[in-house]
């Protein structure tokens, strides 16, 4: 296996631990352990664990950055704007995509985490703006509902049939460890 496709797996182990345990609570030994790699050699491809969580934000905002110009495709306005939407809550299906992306919140205290965070999630709301050509506030409604459907997805509210979750979509949310144990736990990273 050449350097890069050893890369490749490490990540995509790597995506499972993170999101499971967020940047704190994951081991470098853990995520080499899944890859079928030595510690030495992860930190060869990794200089540190930080790096190695800063290159799975970088994927994350990237894995849907590419579903929202997939899904958009030649809509505009509130037709491009539903199309990703919809797209986004697709992706909450598979919970490891989520929970990277609210244990890279978690992790803002630190500096750069807080940097390459702002500067995907900067890129995503630049994309819906441009892909869609609606209004400031339209897109600061978009993501407002984006942010209440990441916290209503990492409750499995959908699965609670209660009044104050009735507008919660109602779809079978795939837990993290049960990912883990379906597969490698990583969500597809191409569109």
């Amino acid at each position: 296996m050449s350097a890069a496709e050893r890369r490749e797996s490490v990540l995509e182990a790597a995506v499972a631990e993170f999101a499971l345990r967020g940047l704190a609570g994951t081991s470098t030994e853990d995520v080499a352990r899944r890859a079928g790699i030595s510690q030495p050699y992860l930190f060869r491809l990794f200089p540190t664990k930080k790096a190695l969580f800063l290159a799975l934000v970088e994927r994350c905002y990237l894995r849907i950055e590419e579903a929202f110009i997939a899904a958009a495709g030649d809509k505009t306005g509130e037709q491009a704007l539903e199309a990703m939407g919809d797209e986004y809550e697709r992706l909450l299906d598979n919970r490891t995509l989520l929970l990277l992306q609210m244990h890279a919140y978690a992790a803002c205290e630190d500096l750069e985490i807080r940097v390459a965070t702002r500067a995907g999630f900067k890129r995503l709301w630049s994309l819906a703006e441009r892909l869609s050509g609606l209004p400031f506030d339209r897109i600061v409604s978009f993501f407002a509902m984006g942010m209440l459907m990441n916290v209503a997805a990492a409750m499995d509210l959908p699965a609670v049939d209660e009044r104050w979750t009735s507008w919660c979509p109602k779809q079978p949310a795939m837990t993290a460890t049960a990912a883990a144990v379906a597969g490698d736990g990583a969500p597809s990273w191409s569109a």
